[in-house]
This record gives structure tokens, C-alpha cells and sequence, in this order.
């Protein structure tokens, strides 16, 4: 037994390992949602907007944000928001207007286009779904502990963050 830790060294290294596996199939999850996405895309010929692009529209909604609110928001993740907002705006899938209160804020919403992808997102999540319980993969139960876990480490993360600074 290792004097820092209150577990048998074999104990700790099976549960590192554990550990280690989950965060490898959160990423492989997140970039297979992407293939996922794309490949519905080609199936019905939307060919103008990338995964990561559908995947924010699909998540603003019929919100109206700011770019720092999507990531406080927790609806975008990447490092590259900027970049997709004004991509989707000059493609016309999204409107874009100075906030009146902060003019430096920028405000979007989705177009009428750009509800045309979240719809088609929203789809394919609601095929998924449904195929999931029906084929016995997941039901409720199992979708629900599955958030409540990721939920707690999602906690602990910002926790540590916080920690940090």
C-alpha cells in the first residue's frame, strides 16, 4: 500500500486506467458525433456547412446570444467561435446586430436558412434516439445516469479550474 494513497497501488493504477479510458471515449464520442453529422449532411445534400457549424446552429436555437454567451452558455466549446459565427453570418445563416447597451457585443440569431440546419440536426438526433431505446442500446434510465455521471465530473473540472485562478 502506497502511504499517499488510501487504496492498494493496484486499486489506484486500475482506477487511473479506468479514468483514462473514459476521457479517450469522451473524445472519440465528440469526433464521431461530427462524422455522424457530416454524413447526414451528404445523405441530404447540405454541403455548404461544416459538422462543427450545424452543431452550433443546432444549439443556439431560437436563442439569441452573444458570442461569450455561447461558451458560458456551454454551447460551444471550441476555440474558434469567432471564426464559425462570422462564416455562418456571411453565408447567411445567421443574423448578426450590434448590441444597443455594449456596442463592441455582437448579437446572433439563426436565419430562416440557418433553422433549416438546426431542424435537419434535430432530426437526426430524434432518429437516434428513437433507435436507441427501440434496439435496446439505451433507454431512459440509462441516459439518465449517464448524464448525472458526466454531470459530476463536468463539476469537478470547473471546480478544479476555479482552484487554479
Amino acid at each position: 500500500m502506497s502511504m499517499h494513497s488510501p487504496f492498494p497501488q493496484s486499486a489506484n493504477q486500475a482506477f487511473v486506467s479506468q479514468y483514462l479510458d473514459s476521457l479517450a471515449l469522451v473524445e472519440r464520442l465528440h469526433r464521431l458525433l461530427l462524422d455522424v453529422i457530416k454524413d447526414e449532411f451528404e445523405r441530404v445534400g447540405v454541403l455548404e456547412v461544416n459538422a462543427v457549424q450545424a452543431l452550433l446552429l443546432f444549439n443556439i436555437g431560437d436563442n439569441e446570444v452573444t458570442a461569450g454567451e455561447l461558451k458560458s452558455r456551454g454551447y460551444y466549446q471550441g476555440s474558434n467561435v469567432s471564426y464559425n459565427l462570422k462564416k455562418l453570418v456571411e453565408m447567411g445563416f445567421m443574423h448578426h446586430q450590434r448590441c444597443e447597451v455594449d456596442r463592441r457585443s455582437v448579437r446572433v440569431r439563426l436565419t430562416e436558412k440557418g433553422r433549416h440546419i438546426r431542424d435537419i440536426v434535430a432530426g437526426l438526433f430524434e432518429r437516434h434516439a428513437g433507435g436507441l431505446q427501440s434496439r435496446g442500446v439505451l433507454g431512459a434510465e440509462g441516459v439518465e445516469n449517464i448524464n448525472s455521471a458526466l454531470k459530476r465530473v463536468e463539476r469537478y473540472w470547473t471546480d478544479q479550474i476555479r482552484y487554479i485562478y
